[in-house]
């Protein structure tokens, strides 16, 4: 496992997300990148559930399909994980050289881990010292600290083989997402931004402070299959059906004026939980008021979401494109496509940066 922001060469990045499985090949391009390889499977509601793999075989099935439409011969492959049984923490630990840390850190990130120590797998960055009050000699260093359950972690690499691949980097979807938007925006610098990641079953929330530094990521269970779920109660519709209505995609049978105060009410209790989360966020790692929002994922398409957002937050919401400074070849691909499905591409991106030992 590793989460290195930027690498030089290529691979497959998988993205297994609970609503659709997005696929990402690129090359480097001078200073950026140029889009090899780009397609989606959507995925049955029963097939990924909170990030468990209900049907192994038919979610292997699904990525063997999506490789032979988008006719890729690479067999190495970046997969990453969220949710539950991947903790991702900032914390201080003594002033220590990294091959130190390497080897003390299962007893060092003990008291930081919610699971038994020799369940996770865990890896770290080191991010720098700890500044001392009268600006004297540092004794401490701030730790970025990641631990991944082995199962889940064996889960998804298992899946991946099944599927014919060679899964060599397993990341982190928070980790994949920062290295897509900074490598279209930059860094930011001056300020604090935080990421949402709105999936179908559930969505991420991280925080940055100066210098693109992860401080803290949370989980909101609280994503697109809830406004799905909704619209199939009020209008007796099947999934399929209640995802076109979602995007106000309307036959003459369904009131629009019924569907958008649904929507209205969803994006209120939405937006709602986003505000306290990034209240707990702020708080808890001591950073000062967020600066800016980004936003990503197939949820996030959902009609005057992102107004809800900023009203809620008072916090300016912008919508990542993970193409934005990606080459894209008119010849090869249907541009109205892939500015269509930019928003669930954003970790696929990251990881199709990644390479095995970052490079």
């Amino acid at each position: 496992m590793g989460f290195s922001p930027f690498t030089k060469r290529d691979m497959v990045g998988l993205d297994i997300g609970s609503g659709a499985i997005k696929l990402v090949q690129m090359k480097k391009a001078g200073t950026g990148y140029r889009l090899e390889k780009f397609g989606v499977k959507t995925l049955a509601p029963e097939l990924v559930v909170d990030g468990t793999v209900m049907d192994v075989g038919r979610v292997a099935s699904a990525i063997r399909s999506l490789l032979q439409e988008q006719s890729v011969k690479t067999k190495s492959v970046a997969l990453s994980m969220s949710g539950r049984s991947v903790i991702v923490r900032n914390v201080t630990f003594p002033l220590m050289k990294e091959e130190e840390l390497r080897a003390s850190i299962q007893w060092e990130a003990e008291q930081y881990i919610p699971f038994s120590i020799q369940d996770v797998n865990i890896d770290f960055r080191i991010l720098g010292p700890v500044a001392t009050p009268d600006g004297g000699v540092p004794v401490q260093m701030e730790v970025l600290l990641v631990a991944v359950k082995k199962d889940k972690l064996a889960e998804y690499t298992g899946l991946a083989t099944e599927a014919g691949l060679h899964p060599v980097v397993v990341d982190v979807d928070a980790f994949a997402l920062e290295n897509a938007r900074e490598m279209n925006y930059g860094v930011n610098q001056s300020e604090s931004i935080a990421i949402l990641n709105v999936g179908a079953g559930a969505t991420t929330l991280s925080v940055l402070k100066e210098g693109g530094i992860f401080v803290l990521t949370r989980d909101i269970p609280f994503g697109g299959n809830r406004y799905n779920e909704a619209i199939q109660r009020t209008f007796n519709v099947s999934h399929e059906d209640a995802e076109r209505i979602k995007q106000l995609e309307l036959t003459e049978h369904i009131d629009r004026d019924v569907v958008l105060n649904t929507l209205r009410d969803l994006n209120t209790e939405f937006a709602t939980e986003v505000a306290h989360a990034s209240e707990y966020v702020t708080s808890t790692a001591h950073i000062g008021r967020i600066a800016r929002i980004f936003i990503s994922g197939g949820a996030s398409k959902i009609p005057n979401l992102l107004s809800h957002l900023e009203e809620k937050t008072a916090v300016p919401v912008s919508m990542i494109d993970p193409f934005h400074r990606v080459q894209i070849s008119e010849k090869q691909f249907d541009l109205r496509f892939v500015h269509e499905m930019a928003p669930l591409a954003a970790v696929g991106v990251g990881l199709a940066m990644r390479c095995e030992g970052d490079c």
